[in-house]
């Protein structure tokens, strides 16, 4: 278990690890993995939206007029693709009215490293809160890639939400962004030789689409 003092919220809920552990599963064909992989997004979104600001609002309900709370502030969901589809999906199920923009990426299989294919981001402030969508923390290159795009946009409430990350890119990320908080279900071993993570559960995008 990854257990440095870095900005790292660990989902330790029991459904979140039932679901990552059936995610790992060679056994988990594409449909289910879908499935899997966006109830997992959920609950990592749950975990990291939980202080996201709010103000009181009234409703009729049947009976009686009550005061309950209603989501407050500009939301912005930026998936880096292909990947990240599934997890911004799952934001905008549990947040609709969220902004959504797309950073493509494309890994080099020999230097495992990104390179950026598309760009698409809609306006952003220094109040607008953004969640960065990664499944797969390995180097950190790609969120990073991301991280600097989102910020050159003037975001700056910003958080990295990825399924399972590896201590080299969490690194990364905490040393290019240490007020950058990441919410993640596992952080693995360790990277491979050929930049995958340990145990990690394969090359995410091929295993959700089937490619």
């Amino acid at each position: 278990m990854y257990s440095a003092d870095v900005p790292v919220h660990l989902v330790s809920h029991p459904i979140a690890q039932n679901a990552l552990l059936l995610l790992r599963s060679t056994a988990s064909y594409p449909s289910r993995f879908r499935r899997l992989a966006e109830r997992l997004s959920l609950i990592v979104t749950i975990d990291a939206t939980r202080d996201l600001p709010t103000i009181d609002r009234t409703v009729q309900t049947p009976l009686e007029a009550t005061v309950g709370q209603a989501l407050s502030g500009d939301i912005v969901v930026v998936p880096v693709l292909r990947a990240g589809l599934v997890m911004a999906e799952a934001v905008l199920d549990l947040i609709p009215d969220a902004r959504m923009g797309h950073v493509g990426l494309q890994r080099n299989e020999e230097t495992a490293i990104a390179s950026r294919y598309y760009l698409k981001l809609p306006p952003m402030s220094a109040t607008t809160t953004v969640l960065v969508v990664d499944p797969m923390l390995a180097t950190g290159g790609s969120a990073c890639m991301a991280l600097d795009l989102v910020h050159g946009a003037g975001a700056s409430r910003v958080r990295l939400l990825s399924i399972v990350a590896a201590p080299e890119g969490v690194a990364t990320i905490e040393a290019a962004y240490p007020d950058v908080p990441i919410y993640t279900a596992a952080v693995d071993r360790q990277l491979n030789e050929q930049k995958y993570i340990l145990p990690g559960l394969g090359d995410f995008g091929d295993r959700l689409y089937g490619t």
